[in-house]
């Protein structure tokens, strides 16, 4: 059973998690305007596991016993300036995230709610990965500067770029 606290912080989390995604379908949708194929279609998908890590946190709220609720969201901008800025919100937005999550496994210790805790330890290493994703993201984009060809050749490999992070269980 969920204490009143650690419900009402998992339903926090659930509403940036549905913020992330609605951020992340922003971007797709500018990028895809902009004739960025390989950005956008990078970002659609990224926007959809945001909104999986929010619906897996629907459910363990539910099943706990607590109440998972549905909440208005702030609508995300609509405009990035350039595909450059648009990573760097991307990683300033994945600092965050993971600072909130960071607070919420606080709050589990603060309960002593440890099946909570151990939940959320997925969180913790998604966010290691995300983070990781991100600043490697920034860091071709920083070796492109303004050429234009490099671009092309960012825009069509984006979408392969991944990023093994060193928490990532490689037994899978």
């Amino acid at each position: 059973m969920l204490s009143k606290k650690v419900e009402k912080a998992l339903n926090g989390q659930i509403r940036i998690e549905a913020e992330s995604s609605q951020v992340y379908l922003s971007m797709a949708s500018w990028a895809e305007v902009k004739g960025l194929e390989g950005i956008s279609q990078f970002m659609y998908k990224h926007s959809d596991e945001e909104r999986m890590h929010m619906l897996k946190l629907i459910k363990f709220v539910n099943e706990r016993g607590g109440h998972a609720t549905i909440s208005d969201l702030k609508a995300p901008k609509t405009e990035f300036g350039t595909f450059q800025k648009m990573f760097q919100e991307l990683y300033d937005h994945e600092i965050f995230v993971s600072k909130s999550i960071n607070d919420l496994v606080h709050v589990t210790l603060e309960e002593k709610d440890y099946a909570t805790h151990n939940f959320l330890q997925w969180y913790v290493a998604e966010q290691i990965e995300e983070e990781a994703l991100a600043r490697t993201i920034l860091d071709k984009i920083n070796l492109i500067g303004n050429d234009k060809g490099g671009l092309y050749l960012f825009d069509r490999d984006v979408q392969q770029i991944t990023v093994e992070s060193a928490a990532s269980d490689t037994t899978e």
